[in-house]
This record gives C-alpha cells, structure tokens and sequence, in this order.
C-alpha cells in the first residue's frame, strides 16, 4: 500500500485537495477528522482518553488498509502536540514492514491566510478549529511543531495551487513511484 500522508496546519486545505485526489483517482481517503470527531463524542480533546481513542481509530483503519492490501490510501494529517512520536515513527514502519510506502505531502498557505480560512463554513460544518485566538495560542506554543514528521516528498502552497492543480501534483507523483 502507497500511503499517501497530506500533512499541514490547519485551514491549509488538506481535506479539500484530498477529497479532490480521490475523486480524480479513485484512491480511498481516511481524513483525520474521521477519529477526531469519533474520539470528541467520548472525550475532551488532549484528554488521555482522546489521545487513546484517536490512535486507536487510526491504528483500526491503517490495518485494515493494509490486510485489504488498498493500492493507494490518502490520509490528511495536522501535526500538532497530542499525537505521540512514536505513532508516527511506528506507522512508517508497520507500512514499510507490509511492504508499503509512506508519500509525505505538505501542504502550506501563508499565516494570514490560514486565519482567513479559519471561520470557514465549512471548517464549521466538519467540526474543525475554528476559534482564531485559540488558533494563534497553540500556534505560538509550538503545538503544531510535534511530532516530527518524515521528509516531504512534495512542497504545495495552496493559495498558488486550486485543489485539481495540487490534487494532479500529487496523483503524478504517487503514479512516478509506482
């Protein structure tokens, strides 16, 4: 299995460039928020409680990818302090050990263009952050600087890129390393 890994602050547009990816492709996409949302119905985020939760849900749908053998999977990513190191270096290794691949893709936009995106409707609607101050807080704390991800095979600025012209970028570079 390829595991494409669409990483990137929040209101970069992970989930949007991801929904696109699999639309052109066919890939399947297993978005963040799917345990986020899961974990919060139970427990407050950051909660001991949510964190177990959380990875569980992800560990649940990364194997089940994997036992399937899924070609291709997407799955978008906000690194931010609550995720352990060690889920990320032992996801990497559990794909590689199957024989996979980890693709890291990043997706950026500048700051003033994340706080734009913040109050999005639909940022709303999917349950996302969407409180400006509380935003700036953990961004000034350096809560998205962990965990530390693998290098990034592809670099793109969505304020440049539309989410097709990202969306082809990447479907091309997964298709190259095939």
């Amino acid at each position: 299995m390829k595991l494409i890994f669409l990483h990137g602050r929040p209101a970069v547009g992970k989930l949007t460039v991801a929904r696109e990816l699999a639309r052109r492709t066919g890939w399947r996409l297993f978005h963040n928020h799917l345990a986020v949302n899961l974990a919060l119905a139970i427990s407050d985020f950051g909660t001991p409680g949510f964190v177990a939760l959380r990875e569980q849900v992800w560990w649940a749908g990364f194997r089940r990818a994997l036992a399937d053998r899924l070609p291709v999977l997407i799955f978008t990513f906000n690194p931010e302090n609550t995720v352990p190191q060690r889920f990320i270096d032992e996801l990497c290794a559990e794909v590689t050990a199957a024989g996979g691949e980890v693709t890291p893709v990043e997706l950026t936009a500048p700051e003033p263009e994340i706080e734009r995106r913040l109050g999005s409707d639909s940022r709303r609607r999917d349950g996302k952050l969407t409180d400006l101050a509380l935003y700036r807080q953990v961004r000034e704390a350096g809560a998205f600087d962990r965990p530390v991800l693998p290098a990034s095979r592809l670099r793109l600025d969505t304020t440049v890129l539309t989410p097709t012209e990202a969306a082809a970028q990447i479907a091309a570079l997964v298709r190259a390393s095939r």
